[in-house]
């Protein structure tokens, strides 16, 4: 995967080079805001530029960041970041066909990953094929997670360990939508690889669904085949925002090997809602979402290992200057507030009954400028709180973060 990605950078590369020096040559294909635009639409509702009669769009994100954190009073002092480093491209291969394909370098190279990669084919708005590595619509945040679009650093603890962070998969499925005045109506529904038994077999030592994201086989084949189901509807209101429902199940572990049975199957399913809408006349935004998870765990395994898991993140964002600032035209000035919440294992301890709790929460307020709607500097203060399955007094944990997010 690292000698594909290292490929195509040195292709754009060598166009780039080849290139005319007339600035009339590179084009930014601007974002469409006439239409009503869903989560559903993210992964093209990005700035690209084009190159000339190059059949092929280019752009990318980059975050960069620094943090000071210090847990019950220990501290390892301030950081530097670069978590990713994302380069996506398109192409319209044929009128109602298209080709799209994100790489994110993690860690500063590090970790090189192929997150989206598929071709769509249009027979109609309500009717359109994708196949390829697909972004499993389960909540919002997995599909709409470019770290430009949004004022806080770090991504929200039930986006990333409850929902496995960019969760993607080889699949195919189809979406559509219905558009009529002010109202949209959306759905997605795939066929993917998905989970394998490493979230109860991993070092965490407790349900991890993220371990899955380890097992880069996915993108293979399947761990026990039988494919990974997922579904999304969402309702949109150009006054109002959008809400959304979705859905991902199916069996996690390996009950069969060479024909004969080694176990029962075992699911995991998980259900989230999200919402987004902005009041009138105060700007004010406000972005949220909720996931269940529900996992079979074998009976012979600790009760530290949760059945169940919850949580979500509420953002509110309010803009409180917006004009020429600095020599930059429509400039934002922004205050932000997000808390969050995650439940590892909800349930009660069989023997004594009380309470399991392994939970997290957290508030995090912050500060952002935005000299275009393309790139955001941001400042966040973060506070959480982790409580054990035993409900021993808190870990307390709380640190600043500064740095950006632009695409290019």
């Amino acid at each position: 995967m690292r000698k594909i990605a290292l490929y195509i950078l040195v292709l754009l590369s060598s166009n780039l080079l080849e290139a005319q020096t007339d600035s009339s040559f590179i084009k930014r294909v601007p974002v469409d805001t006439s239409k009503l635009k869903m989560n559903m639409d993210a992964v093209y509702n990005r700035p690209f530029l084009t190159m000339g009669k190059m059949p092929v769009s280019v752009g990318g994100y980059l975050e960069a960041n620094s943090s000071y954190f210090g847990t019950d009073g220990v501290t390892e002092g301030l950081s530097f970041q670069i978590p990713r480093l994302t380069v996506f491209m398109s192409s319209a291969i044929k009128k109602r066909i298209k080709f799209l394909t994100e790489i994110e370098f993690e860690e500063g190279g590090k970790e090189i990953n192929i997150e989206f990669a598929s071709m769509d084919i249009e027979f109609h708005p309500l009717l359109n094929l994708r196949g390829g590595v697909i972004m499993n619509p389960i909540g919002a945040f997995n599909q709409n997670h470019d770290g430009p679009k949004w004022e806080f650093i770090s991504r929200p603890f039930s986006a990333t360990t409850i929902i496995p962070s960019t969760w993607s998969n080889v699949g195919f499925g189809v979406y559509g939508k219905y558009a009529q005045n002010n109202f949209v109506w959306a759905y997605e529904a795939y066929l993917t690889n998905g989970f394998d038994d490493q979230i109860i077999n991993n070092t965490e030592n407790r349900t991890w669904l993220p371990a899955s994201k380890q097992n880069a086989e996915r993108f293979e084949e399947s761990f026990n085949g039988v494919p990974l189901v997922t579904a999304k509807t969402a309702f949109r209101h150009r006054k109002i925002g959008e809400i959304g429902f979705s859905w991902m199940g199916g069996v996690y572990n390996k009950f069969e090997e060479e024909g004969v049975v080694v176990d029962t199957k075992r699911r995991v399913d998980l259900v989230a809602i999200d919402i987004n809408s902005t009041i009138p006349k105060l700007n004010t935004y406000i972005n949220g979402e909720w996931v269940w998870a529900l996992i079979d765990v074998p009976g012979n395994y600790p009760e530290q290992f949760g059945k169940k898991q919850r949580g979500g993140f509420l953002d509110i964002v309010q803009p409180v200057l917006r004009r020429k600032m600095f020599g930059w035209e429509n400039s934002t000035l922004n205050i932000a507030f997000r808390t969050e919440y995650a439940d590892y294992n909800v349930g009660t301890f069989t023997d004594t009954g009380g309470n399991i709790f392994d939970h997290v929460v957290a508030i995090v307020p912050g500060i952002s400028f935005r000299p275009s709607q393309q790139t955001v500097i941001r400042f966040n203060y973060r506070y959480h709180w982790n409580v054990d399955p035993l409900g021993n007094p808190a870990s307390r944990t709380a640190g600043f973060q500064f740095g950006f997010a632009t695409y290019f």
